[in-house]
C-alpha cells in the first residue's frame, strides 16, 4: 500500500491538505446512509456561504465556471494558469475575499485577458452586474469584514448580513430586543438579513418561505432521510427540532435543538448544522451558515471525556476571577470526531475543535459539547513536518526535537482544553445577555483569547500527567514554543505584507503571544 500523501496542490498562500477517515469502512450499513443524507444536506448550504459573504459572489462564481468549462481559446499558457488560480482561490475563500485577511484579492492577470476569456467562451453566464468592475475595481467592497476604529463597521464591511443599515440603526433595532428580565433569550438576528425598505427596518428571515427558501427546503428534504436512521431517540428529537426551525425560522426552536444536541452523547454519528458562528458580522449578531458531518473518534474520545470529568477541578484552579466561577459545572461533555464531510464556513478551510452551543445561558442551565477533530490535527501535524517551515523559524535545533517528538500530542491536548476547559469555563456577570452588546467587535477576539488562555495557563500542569493526558511537562513546552511561533510569525503567511489582521482567531493569537513577546522584551 502507498503512503498516503496529506499535502496535494499549493497555489497563492493556500496549500490543500488531504484527511483520511478512520472507521468509515467498520460503520454499517445503515450508519453510512445516514452519513450519505448528511452529506446531501451540508452540500445544500454552499450558495448560502457565498452569498452571506458577499452579495456577487454567486454571479462571479457561475461566470467563472461558466469561463471554466466552455473557454475554447489557448489553456497552455501564463495567464490562463493565472486564471486557474484566481478561479480556485474563489473557490477555497467562498468569494471573492480572503478567507483570513478578508481583503478582496485579485487576478494575476489584467481586463485585456478578462476580455478575451469572455470572448473565447461558448456558454457565459449571464448576469444583471458589471462582473469585470466588481472584480477588477479596487475601490470597490475592499473588505468583507472590517473591524476598524472609527467608521461605521456595517457600511466598511462588504458582507451581505445588513443593506442600507448603519451601525448605529442596527445596534439600535436589536437593543430594543433585548431584556434583561428574561432568562432564556433567543439569539436575536442571528438567522436574518437586516434590511431598510421605504425608510422601514426590517429582518429577512432565513428559512422555508423565506431567504435561501430554495437551499433550505433541500435541506429539510435530507434531514428528514437522515432522521430515519437515527441511532439513539435523543438525536431523532433534536433533528425534529432542527427541521422545524428551519421551516419556521423560530429561533427558540434551533435552541431546543441545541439543547438536544448537545445531551445526545452515545451517538456514533453526528452532525453540526445550522447558522451558527457570527465571525463574519462585524456587530457578532449574524450566523453564517456551517455543517460538519463526522463519526466518532472512540480513543481520542477518551481523553476528552478525561477532561469533561474532571471539569469542576479546572474550574476550581483556572485564574480566572472567582466571582466569574461556576460555582458548578454541569453538562460539560466532550469528545473526539473524525470528519466525514464540511460545508459552509468549515469548508475548505476547516475548524480543529468545536464547542457549542454559542447561547450562554444554554452553557450555564445546561452545559455544552466539545470536540476536537481527530483527523484534521493529524493532516496538519503530519503536513507541518514535511513542509520545512518548523525548521526555518525554530529558535534552535531543540524545539525543532520536542515539535517532532510532541507536537501531535500537544496540539491535540490544546484543542480539547481551549474548547472544553476554555470556552466551556466562567460565567457572564450578572445582567449580561449577549457579549456582542458590550464588547462590540471585540468580542469574538476576545472570547477566543480567553479559551487559548486558559488551555496555556494549564499546559504544564503536573494535573495533567496525573491524570494521564500528556507524557511529560515538555508536551507544555513544545505547545508554548508553537503558539508563540505560529501567533507570531508563520499564521502571518496568510496575510498580506502591510494588511490589518482581522480574523478572531488570529486576532487573538496575535493579542497573546505579542503580548508575551513585549513582556519577555521589558
Amino acid at each position: 500500500m502507498n503512503e498516503f500523501k496529506y499535502q496535494t496542490e499549493q497555489f497563492g498562500d493556500t496549500r490543500i491538505l488531504r484527511y483520511q477517515v478512520p472507521g468509515f469502512d467498520q460503520l454499517d450499513l445503515s450508519k453510512k446512509k445516514q452519513l450519505f443524507f448528511l452529506h446531501q444536506a451540508a452540500l445544500w448550504g454552499r450558495d448560502i456561504i457565498y452569498d452571506q459573504n458577499y452579495k456577487h459572489n454567486l454571479d462571479i462564481r457561475n461566470t467563472l465556471e461558466s469561463i471554466y468549462t466552455s473557454f475554447n481559446g489557448d489553456r497552455n499558457t501564463d495567464y490562463f494558469n493565472k486564471f486557474e488560480v484566481y478561479i480556485k482561490r474563489v473557490w477555497f475563500s467562498n468569494g471573492i475575499h480572503h478567507h483570513y485577511s478578508m481583503d478582496k484579492f485579485y487576478p494575476e492577470f489584467d481586463e485585456k485577458y478578462w476580455d478575451i476569456l469572455i470572448e473565447n467562451s461558448t456558454n457565459i453566464y449571464k448576469s444583471d452586474i458589471d462582473i469585470k468592475n466588481v472584480i477588477f475595481n479596487k475601490e470597490l467592497d475592499n473588505k468583507r469584514v472590517s473591524l476598524d476604529e472609527g467608521v461605521d463597521l456595517l457600511q466598511a464591511s462588504a458582507n451581505n448580513y445588513y443593506e442600507g443599515v448603519s451601525q448605529a440603526e442596527a445596534v439600535a433595532f436589536y437593543s430594543k430586543m433585548n431584556n434583561s428580565n428574561d432568562k432564556t433569550p433567543p439569539s436575536y438576528g442571528m438567522n436574518s438579513k437586516l434590511v431598510k425598505e421605504d425608510g422601514e427596518i426590517k429582518e429577512l428571515v432565513w428559512k422555508v418561505g423565506g431567504m435561501y427558501s430554495a437551499q433550505i427546503e433541500k435541506i429539510v428534504y435530507w434531514l428528514k432521510k437522515a432522521q430515519q436512521f437515527c441511532e439513539t431517540e435523543l438525536q431523532a428529537q433534536a433533528f425534529g427540532k432542527l427541521i422545524e426551525y428551519y421551516e419556521t425560522g423560530d429561533l427558540s426552536k434551533f435552541d431546543e435543538y441545541s439543547i438536544l444536541w448537545l445531551q445526545d452523547i452515545e451517538s456514533t454519528v453526528d452532525a453540526v448544522h445550522g447558522f451558527i458562528e457570527v465571525y463574519g458580522d462585524a456587530l457578532g449578531k449574524k450566523a453564517s451558515f456551517e455543517s460538519v458531518v463526522s463519526i466518532k473518534d472512540v480513543e481520542a474520545s477518551k481523553r476528552a471525556q478525561t477532561i469533561s470529568d474532571n471539569a469542576q477541578w479546572f474550574e476550581d484552579h483556572s485564574s480566572t476571577d472567582k466571582q466569574f466561577k461556576k460555582e458548578k459545572v454541569e453538562g460539560v461533555s466532550a469528545k473526539a470526531i473524525n470528519v466525514v464531510i464540511e460545508s459552509g464556513d468549515c469548508s475548505p478551510s476547516t475548524p480543529i475543535g468545536i464547542n457549542l452551543p454559542n447561547a450562554e445561558w444554554i452553557r450555564e442551565k445546561h452545559g455544552s459539547k466539545s470536540v476536537s477533530i481527530s483527523n484534521i490535527l493529524e493532516a496538519y501535524d503530519m503536513a507541518s513536518k514535511d513542509s520545512g517551515a518548523l525548521k526555518e523559524f525554530a529558535y534552535s535545533d531543540e524545539e525543532v526535537e520536542l515539535s517532532k517528538k510532541w507536537s501531535n500530542q500537544a496540539s491535540a491536548l490544546h484543542v480539547d482544553l481551549h474548547e472544553i476547559i476554555g470556552h466551556g469555563s466562567g460565567k457572564l456577570a450578572n445582567g449580561v445577555a449577549d457579549p456582542s452588546d458590550t464588547l462590540k467587535n471585540y468580542a469574538s477576539t476576545l472570547e477566543e483569547a480567553r479559551a487559548d488562555l486558559v488551555a496555556l495557563y494549564f499546559a504544564t500542569d503536573s494535573k495533567l500527567e496525573e491524570l494521564g493526558l500528556q507524557t511529560s511537562h515538555l508536551v507544555g513546552i513544545t505547545e508554548y514554543n508553537g503558539y508563540i511561533r505560529g501567533g507570531l510569525m508563520t499564521q502571518l503567511v496568510r496575510v498580506e505584507l502591510g494588511k490589518n489582521v482581522e480574523e478572531s482567531h488570529m486576532r487573538n493569537r496575535q493579542l497573546i503571544a505579542k503580548w508575551v513577546f513585549l513582556l519577555k522584551r521589558r
